[in-house]
C-alpha cells in the first residue's frame, strides 16, 4: 500500500497485518484519484473517511493539501493506527476517531467537501448510505459523495448519482450535491 500523489506520493504504508481490514486497492485508488483530480481542487478542502480502516484514502487526501479530514472507522487499532501514522508523517489536518459510522452519521453537524465511503461489503446498511449522508446534509453544495461497494451490488437508485466506475470485484458510485 503506497501514497499515490501530493507531496508524499510514492511513500509506503506499512500497516499491521491484524486489522479487520480490506484496503482499496493503489490500482483502484490510483483511478478514483485521477477522476477525483478532474472534479475537485484538493488544497483546503474539507473530507470525511468513513470506515477509514488503514487510513489508505485520508493519507491520500492529506498528501494533496486538503484542509481537514476526519477518519472515523469503529475499530481502535485501525483509529490507533492512523493516528500514529499521522503524526509521524506530521499530517496534522487528519484526525482519527472511534466511532460507528451509523451513529456518526445520524449525529454529526459538520458538513464537508468530500466524503468516501468504503465500508464492509456484507453490511446490510450498504445501499442506504448515500440516503443517509444526503438526509443529515453532511455534503456542502457543489460536494462529492463516493461511495466503495462490490460490483455485484447495484447502487444508482439515489436521485444524487452521477456514475459508477468499476475496477474488477470494487466500484466507485459517485454522488454530488448540487443546488
Amino acid at each position: 500500500m503506497r501514497i499515490i500523489g501530493g507531496r508524499l506520493g510514492g511513500l509506503r504504508l506499512n500497516p499491521p497485518t491484524n486489522l479487520p481490514v480490506r484496503p482499496t486497492t493503489d490500482i483502484a485508488k490510483e483511478a478514483l484519484f485521477n477522476i477525483l483530480q478532474n472534479k475537485l481542487d484538493f488544497d483546503g478542502l474539507e473530507c470525511l473517511d468513513l470506515f477509514a480502516g488503514t487510513g489508505n484514502i485520508s493519507f491520500e487526501l492529506a498528501s494533496r493539501d486538503v484542509g481537514h479530514v476526519d477518519a472515523i472507522d469503529l475499530h481502535f487499532k485501525c483509529v490507533q493506527y492512523i493516528i500514529d501514522t499521522a503524526e509521524k508523517m506530521k499530517l496534522e489536518q487528519i484526525k482519527a476517531r472511534k466511532s460507528d459510522v451509523f451513529k456518526f452519521i445520524a449525529s454529526c453537524k459538520h458538513t464537508y467537501d468530500f466524503i468516501f465511503a468504503d465500508p464492509p461489503y456484507d453490511i446490510p446498511k450498504l445501499p442506504q448510505l448515500p440516503k443517509l449522508i444526503f438526509d443529515q446534509q453532511l455534503l456542502r453544495e457543489g460536494g462529492l459523495l463516493v461511495v466503495e461497494h462490490p460490483s455485484t451490488r447495484q447502487m444508482e437508485d439515489h436521485p444524487n448519482f452521477i456514475e459508477t466506475r468499476k475496477y474488477g470485484y470494487s466500484s466507485f458510485s459517485f454522488y454530488a450535491k448540487t443546488n
